[in-house]
């Protein structure tokens, strides 16, 4: 049996049986944890039903957002490369719909598929500095999307303590099972629909400065109890 055929079957299982696992391991943990939340009322006040937003959070606290608030319908963005395959799997049993691409490969298709389903009453989920980065740093995608559909951007971040924080690009946030998590929601972003560049590129400083401040929150209050 050649080495490719043998690499094809193992990507076949373990595409099958690793996200499985995986969304099982997500979903007991997070069971395990104390949360809270801060500001909950902009999520609420965004997220209620008849409405739609655009929820943005930095890729490196990605875990734990599906479980930062109930909704019906939510469709999250998800890179095309490899290992966003799993990634996507792993969201769909999750609950979330996927539309996949980036910036370098089916980002406009993706951007027309979440700017349809912001217009047929689905929330939209983005990681405004995914996939690859820079870390913390937004995109113009999420403020395009927003000027284009009408639809608010809600910033929110995740805390937890203890946690592990990987030694990846994006500083990938873990928590300790048992301990606290905390959802920090801020103020959510309106982006008018004559939004210039200029106006774009204020915006996008504006929301990762949001984002920011939102993570100190999260993770100070999550050590502090």
């Amino acid at each position: 049996m050649s080495s490719r055929l043998t690499s094809f079957r193992n990507w076949r299982i373990s595409l099958a049986v690793v996200p499985w696992i995986a969304s099982l391991l997500i979903r007991v943990g997070f069971a395990t944890l104390r949360r809270s939340d801060v500001n909950r009322h902009y999520a609420d006040a965004c997220l209620a039903k008849g409405k739609q937003a655009i929820v943005a959070f930095w890729h490196g606290r990605f875990l734990m957002m599906p479980f930062g608030y109930p909704v019906q319908s939510a469709t999250i963005l998800i890179s095309q490369h490899r290992d966003g395959e799993y990634i996507a799997r792993i969201a769909e049993r999750l609950g979330f719909t996927v539309a996949r691409g980036s910036a370098t490969r089916g980002g406009a298709r993706a951007f027309r598929e979440l700017l349809q389903q912001l217009r047929t009453g689905s929330h939209v989920a983005i990681t405004p500095d995914g996939p690859k980065g820079p870390r913390s740093r937004a995109k113009s995608g999420v403020i395009e999307l927003s000027r284009l559909s009408g639809m608010p951007v809600l910033p929110v971040a995740f805390g937890a303590w203890p946690r592990r924080i990987l030694k990846s690009w994006d500083g990938f946030l873990i928590p300790y099972p048992f301990g606290r998590g905390v959802y920090a929601w801020g103020e959510p972003l309106y982006v008018p629909p004559d939004a210039d560049k200029v106006a774009v590129e204020e915006f996008q400083t504006r929301l990762a400065e949001r984002l920011d401040l939102l993570v100190a929150e999260a993770d100070t209050r999550a050590a502090s109890g």
